[in-house]
């Protein structure tokens, strides 16, 4: 193997302390605030716009997609988090890789919540990855498993992924080229939107079946589950339904502070975009906006909303 063997022995070392996390609890009996109810289920398909109608009256289910929400604590610390996970947490960090960024999450249902279901769960470290080279910069993936249970009874299991990474540092040529904003993922089932948005229309699908509109695009209908659609050009009016302002990590091609707002339109459905013509301080929850397009490089439109400030 090639490389300097002290720091490749150095680098074993520290990697095999990170191993000897693996299987330790990360929460250990921890219970959800709340059981389950009905007006979180309510704000939870108002958000996401889901009205499968499993999810309302007396009968009613929790969405599966829920299934973390019951174990979460707000804004506080969880009692139930255990010292080995904030041991590995502070190790990483020591370490230089004191940045974090959540990657990915994958749950298993096996039975459906419903209200009054009092929640248990149990969280434990599952696996840390080899150092990984990302173009975050380098870092380690760190895996835990929450275990789920309903009145004592495993209902699901959710696994959560974040890499803890030490920043890249590319200090840019004074005459390096100014880079490029990543480019959007076009696939056969939103290609026409793409193809739009380069004409400078935003195009919103519509169920052929049923009439409801939908976005983003998919390949069927959620209300009736038909396959066949149109589309509809929308009239450009909208408002902030709600908005995050991006501070850090820092992107190429990004200057934050940058708000990032969920637009309703004016004909119901909801996109992500950022707000601009306006401070990012100056944004509100149902500030009026209007669609423009911009071009960022020779190949590059997106859709973006002006604000209007009050």
């Amino acid at each position: 193997m090639s490389g300097d063997p002290e720091i490749h022995a150095e680098n074993e070392g520290f990697e095999a302390r990170l191993k000897a996390y693996e299987g330790r609890p990360a929460a250990a009996t921890g219970t959800g605030r709340d059981p389950v109810n009905q007006p979180m289920i309510r704000h939870w398909c108002e958000a996401m716009g889901d009205t499968n109608p499993a999810y309302t009256g007396p009968d009613a289910i929790a969405p599966p997609t829920m299934l973390q929400a019951w174990t979460m604590a707000g804004l506080s610390r969880r009692s139930e988090r255990t010292a080995a996970y904030d041991e590995l947490l502070g190790l990483l960090d020591a370490s230089g890789h004191d940045a974090v960024v959540a990657t990915d999450c994958e749950q298993e249902y096996l039975r459906p919540l419903r209200p009054g279901d009092e929640i248990t769960f149990d969280s434990v470290i599952e696996s840390v990855s080899e150092r990984k080279n990302t173009k975050l910069g380098p870092g380690y993936f760190v895996t835990t498993r929450t275990d789920i249970r309903a009145g004592g009874v495993l209902a699901g299991t959710h696994r959560f992924r974040i890499l803890k990474y030490a920043p890249a540092r590319r200090p840019k040529a004074s005459n390096a080229p100014e880079e490029r904003r990543p480019r959007p993922v076009v696939n056969r089932d939103n290609a026409g939107f793409w193809e739009g948005v380069a004409r400078h229309e935003l195009l919103i699908q519509r169920c052929t079946g049923c009439g409801t509109l939908r976005f983003p695009w998919l390949p069927g209908c959620n209300s009736c589950g038909s396959p066949e659609w149109d589309t509809v050009e929308a009239s450009g009016e909208g408002r902030v339904y709600s908005y995050v302002v991006m501070h850090h990590p820092p992107f190429p091609a990004f200057a934050p502070p940058c708000a990032v707002g969920l637009i309703e339109l004016a004909e119901g459905v909801r996109i992500v975009s950022n707000v601009v013509g306006v401070p990012y301080d100056r944004v509100r929850i149902g500030m009026p906006v209007r669609l423009e397009f911009r071009r960022y490089d020779d190949e590059l439109v997106l859709p973006v909303f002006q604000g209007v400030a009050p």
